[in-house]
């Protein structure tokens, strides 16, 4: 029930969300280390494929988001779970993904680190903006009183610095930063995976008794933002390689960041967590299986 599923209460200590934020930052830090900025030169060429990446991802799916919240009308909690996904920044799966599927990597990873460090700015007004425009979201946030100052502090602390200090790294000290870049990586996602699952564990009566009910609304949302990738960069006339990145990248969101966020400031709205982090297991799953699907189509590449 709406009113069972917005009293849901985790058990969730502040110190844990210290350790999830540099758990973070950590895999961050990894997956910056493979980035260069030599890699977005070509794109500085072509800024209209990028700005057509953005506006589907920072205004395209959010307001779909809210109409797809305005028909289905979820639980409060709920609605701000799917509102903050869609505010989220690209995830760094999507360059994985974009790869495998013979899509332009470099436009994903360009919008995957463009959105990033936007993200102190965009994060908090989408998700703002959404939860002020419909009227039970609204009413929750003015309970939870959302501490925008603080979600910004989070967000640089835990994204937009380690993705810096990551790529001057690599550009720097190449050597070094190949040495890192596995180990970092493989150590930064099995730790997030370990946590991630110990948080389940640790209110797995809840997780499962809800997860019914957010299913098929997650479900529909991330195809909804894997159409609207898609549709934008078909409609926009992009080539097969970037419109395949584009779609990616609107379909593909940090999670563990939206975790993050809510664990550390709204843990009295267990609901939220539970969407974001199913989000966080079924877009790995649809993202997998449209890469397979596209990466046995001909005509892309991945450049």
């Amino acid at each position: 029930m709406p009113s069972e599923i917005d009293q849901i209460q985790l058990s969730f200590s502040p110190d844990a969300a210290l350790v999830l934020q540099a758990i973070l930052a950590v895999v961050v830090f990894g997956v910056a280390l493979e980035l260069r900025l030599s890699d977005f030169r070509q794109l500085l060429r072509e800024p209209r494929l990028v700005l057509i990446g953005l506006s589907s991802q920072l205004v395209a799916l959010p307001l779909l988001t809210l109409l797809l919240v305005g028909i289905a009308k979820p639980a409060p909690s709920i609605a701000l779970g799917l509102m903050l996904t869609a505010a989220c920044p690209g995830g760094n799966m999507s360059n994985v993904l974009t790869h495998w599927a013979g899509g332009r990597t470099s436009l994903s990873m360009a919008m995957t680190t463009i959105s990033s460090l936007v993200a102190p700015a965009s994060t908090p007004m989408i998700f703002g903006v959404l939860g002020s425009l419909h009227p039970v979201t609204r009413d929750a946030m003015r309970d939870v009183a959302v501490p925008y100052s603080e979600l910004v502090g989070t967000i640089v602390l835990a994204l937009v610095i380690p993705l810096f200090v990551g790529m001057m790294l690599a550009e720097r000290r190449p050597a070094l930063a190949a040495r890192l870049r596995q180990p970092l990586k493989r150590f930064g996602l099995v730790v997030f995976f370990a946590f991630v699952v110990l948080a389940v564990a640790a209110n797995h009566a809840i997780f499962w008794q809800a997860l019914t009910g957010i299913f098929v609304l997650v479900l529909i949302h991330n195809a909804l933002a894997l159409a609207t990738g898609f549709s934008v960069a078909t409609l926009l006339r992009t080539g097969t390689a970037e419109r395949r990145a584009i779609t990616f990248e609107t379909g593909i969101h940090n999670t563990a960041l939206g975790l993050t966020l809510i664990f550390t400031y709204f843990q009295n709205l267990g609901g939220m967590a539970l969407v974001v982090a199913w989000w966080g297991i079924w877009h790995l799953i649809t993202g997998g299986l449209l890469a397979r699907y596209w990466a046995r189509r001909p005509g892309h590449s991945s450049g």
